[in-house]
């Protein structure tokens, strides 16, 4: 460490965290997002085992699992335009990260669905509601309880994945820092700076998630 190296740290510190907070986490919230509401779909179509949706959706699982996620992000940004769609970086990565994040967290979705008791479902029928009132208010509000760990531990992953937004040109935390290291050359320093700020992000989150857990611990849920 000497002062010339200090001084861009302490002058690429901010830089980096701007970048963090306005392109990563918007990045990341928007790919979960996504992410939550197909994990939701497809997990109902396995539950509800309707045949034909059930075996899409365990196509797309096993196609998306059995792929690379740098790999994925290649063939929508940059093999896409042979076709003639072009999608923009920043769109593309929430789509392919949210397809990505999606396969995984639908099996713990259907998991956690599968994990309430039939009985309650029965019951359900027996004071005359719908499979849509069943699902919304007994099922549901109990998987998510159960799921809430595993698809916490899918958000943190997926902060930290969103480095590999970087190869698509999403002037991201990690693709500002390759920046920055290509004017003054220090690598150690400056992807040891963003590391940490990863670090403090996913510090953060697995916080809350600590919090969320006792949270609905208190209520019955997860423990």
């Amino acid at each position: 460490m000497n002062e010339r190296l200090w001084g861009i740290l302490i002058d690429a510190f901010p830089k980096l965290l701007m970048y963090g907070i306005e392109v990563t986490v918007p990045l990341t919230i928007l790919s979960f997002a996504l992410a939550l509401i197909i994990s939701v779909i497809v997990a109902l179509i396995q539950y509800a085992d309707v045949k034909v949706l059930r075996q899409i959706c365990r196509f797309y699982i096993w196609i998306v699992r059995g792929t690379p996620l740098l790999v994925q992000l290649y063939l929508v940004f940059y093999g896409l335009p042979s076709l003639g769609i072009v999608l923009d970086a920043f769109p593309t990565a929430v789509l392919v990260f949210g397809l990505n994040e999606g396969a995984y967290m639908a099996e713990s979705v259907r998991g956690a669905l599968e994990a309430v008791p039939k009985g309650q479902v029965e019951a359900g029928y027996c004071v005359r509601m719908s499979y849509l009132q069943i699902m919304v208010h007994i099922v549901l509000p109990q998987a998510f309880r159960i799921a809430f760990p595993a698809l916490s531990n899918s958000l943190i992953s997926m902060v930290k994945g969103t480095s590999l937004a970087a190869s698509i040109t999403v002037m991201e935390m990690f693709r500002q820092a390759q920046v920055i290291n290509g004017r003054v050359y220090e690598s150690l320093g400056l992807y040891s700076e963003v590391a940490l700020i990863y670090l403090m992000f996913c510090t953060i989150l697995t916080a809350l998630q600590h919090w969320g857990e006792k949270k609905l611990g208190s209520y019955g849920g997860v423990k």
